[in-house]
């Protein structure tokens, strides 16, 4: 019998008191189901309730089978070993205390019939190019990339009954995105990712829809969701625009009435007074007419209530229609302006063949190859951030350099105190508007960064770079779309196309380089052969 997992009426409020999601109440099929939805809807703090990484507000997730969670950010400080980003460090502690000579039923309780796990982590090691790396491998020396393929590894190996993947695509290659759907093909369990890549979620049995209205289930992968959801957005706008219209249209005739009301009132009190009436029948009159008059308005007035709430309901069911947009930064880059030259560079990690490159003028280029090739490296060294291990960097122009870890970075600040720090001169007025075009208003961009959503943290390490006192000459971006939802890497895009300087940009997604107007060539690294002593990796 397949294993459960469901929400019972599940509610959680964050800690500004804002209700994230309420009363949710829903039953995963066992089977490879894609969660979408806008950054900050909740997706991740969903996906954490399911794991039993965080307490509900209320209401409860009941499973019977065992679960194995992926977090999107797998950061050193809570993964610090191979084991432990595999989720099998407390199985390999358990194991040693037992080769140690422990009788602790609880360790043979955790081991199970696991007891190759060693030789089982070594081989999944072995299978994605990681030759050098053991189970006490700090994770600190790892890329993002190889993080992800060992967290990703050690997911294929938990035999679990369920599998909840939080944005797994990011920071792997093409190749390595091509293995993951093979696996996820392969599962034969309850699998539920959570992901923007629309490439990945083709491969999903369903998809389900996080949003404010809750939840609601689409059968089929992301082009017959994105088809079914366009067919059912245009028959919630077509019924708004119907209510609307009907709204307009009852409030006329309410009004038309009340003046036909109001003639006929002002013709009595006109043919009493000529007709010589008593004053007592004329006011018994009066007092009927207004009586008449205040039912009349009590029923106007609810009338008007039914409608507006009928207009409203309508309008809750249309997807919101706020745009996503940034404020390209004010830099103008003549056509002859040296910004970058490498010389014979040669990269610490990654490629050993030595660079050369010279780039001026507002010239656009993507930095492409496999995990671990030394992209992120290049644009570190470029930055400053790293020395090369031979060559030089000539680089005059002013730089922000935005890495695939800087969403991390700095949670104990707002949005609008980083965005402050890089930028003191800009009012916070204007300030607060840019936050607000990019989604992130009102008391979201008061909160400590480390309450908002991946998504969220990622749009304001772009603001804080982007919007800095110097406007950049030079975009140096690691992964920017990593976390962003659809709007936002729409409009990323649209910024980056309004950039008047050069930018060299890092991505696995082809779909967003395709929309940057590149230059052509591009630069391609190549992956150096890993050896035993190959260690240290670049973050």
């Amino acid at each position: 019998m397949p294993a459960l997992l469901q929400l019972d009426r599940l509610s959680f409020v964050l800690p500004d008191g804002r209700p994230l999601f309420s009363d949710l109440q829903f039953t995963f099929a066992p089977q490879r189901t894609g969660l979408v939805g806008d950054n900050g809807v909740g997706k991740s703090v969903l996906a954490r309730l399911l794991a039993g990484r965080a307490q509900p507000s209320s209401g409860a997730v009941r499973r019977d089978g065992s679960l194995h969670y992926v977090p999107q950010e797998l950061d050193p400080q809570s993964y610090p070993t191979v084991a432990a980003l595999a989720g099998m460090d407390a199985l390999l502690a358990a194991l040693a205390r037992i080769a140690a000579g422990s009788i602790d039923e609880a360790d043979y309780a955790l081991v199970g019939e696991r007891w190759d796990a060693p030789a089982r982590l070594r081989q999944a090691l072995d299978e994605i190019d990681l030759r050098h790396v053991d189970a006490d491998t700090p994770t600190a020396s790892l890329s993002g990339g190889e993080r992800q393929r060992i967290a990703l590894q050690g997911a294929w190996l938990s035999q679990a009954d369920w599998l909840v993947l939080d944005e797994p695509s990011n920071h792997l290659d093409a190749h390595q995105r091509a293995r993951l759907v093979a696996q996820m093909a392969r599962w034969p369990g309850g699998l539920l990712l959570i992901s923007h890549d629309r490439g990945l979620l083709q491969h999903v049995a369903a998809i389900v829809e996080l949003s404010a209205q809750g939840l609601r289930s689409y059968g089929g992968n992301y082009a017959l969701y994105a088809q079914q959801r366009a067919l059912e957005q245009a028959g919630f706008a077509a019924a708004l625009q119907a209510e609307k219209a009907g709204a307009r249209r009852e409030q006329r005739e309410a009004q038309q009435q009340a003046e036909r009301q109001q003639r006929r009132v002002g013709r009595g009190e006109r043919e009493g007074r000529e007709g010589n009436q008593s004053k007592l029948l004329l006011d018994a009159k009066k007092e009927r007419s207004q009586d008449s008059q205040g039912k009349l308005r009590v029923r106007a007035q609810e009338a008007q209530l039914a409608r507006q709430q009928r207009v409203m309901d309508a309008s809750a069911r249309c997807a919101p229609e706020t745009e996503r947009l940034l404020l390209a930064p004010d830099s103008q880059v003549p056509s002859g302006k040296l910004l970058l030259e490498l010389r014979a560079l040669v990269l610490p990690y990654g490629q050993t063949q030595p660079l050369d490159l010279v780039l001026s003028g507002p010239r656009r280029l993507a930095v492409t190859g496999d995990n671990g090739s030394g992209k992120s490296t290049l644009l570190r060294v470029i930055a400053g951030q790293l020395a090369p291990a031979g060559g030089a960097v000539l680089c005059p122009a002013r730089v922000a350099w935005l890495d695939q870890h800087a969403a991390t970075r700095e949670g104990e600040l707002s949005a609008v105190q980083r965005v402050q720090k890089r930028n003191s001169t800009l009012a916070e007025g204007a300030l607060r508007t840019r936050l607000a075009l990019l989604g992130i208003a009102g008391t979201r961009a008061t909160l400590p960064s480390h309450l908002l959503s991946g998504g969220e943290r990622m749009k304001v390490a772009l603001a804080a770079e982007l919007y800095a006192q110097a406007p950049p000459q030079l975009l140096l971006l690691d992964e920017p779309d990593n976390h962003l939802d659809l709007a936002s890497r729409q409009a990323l895009e649209q910024m980056l196309l309004q950039y008047h300087g050069a930018l060299l940009v890092v991505s696995h997604d082809q779909a967003f380089l395709d929309g940057l107007n590149l230059d052509p060539e591009g630069l391609t690294l190549h992956k150096r052969q890993s050896s035993e002593k190959d260690h240290a990796r670049c973050l």
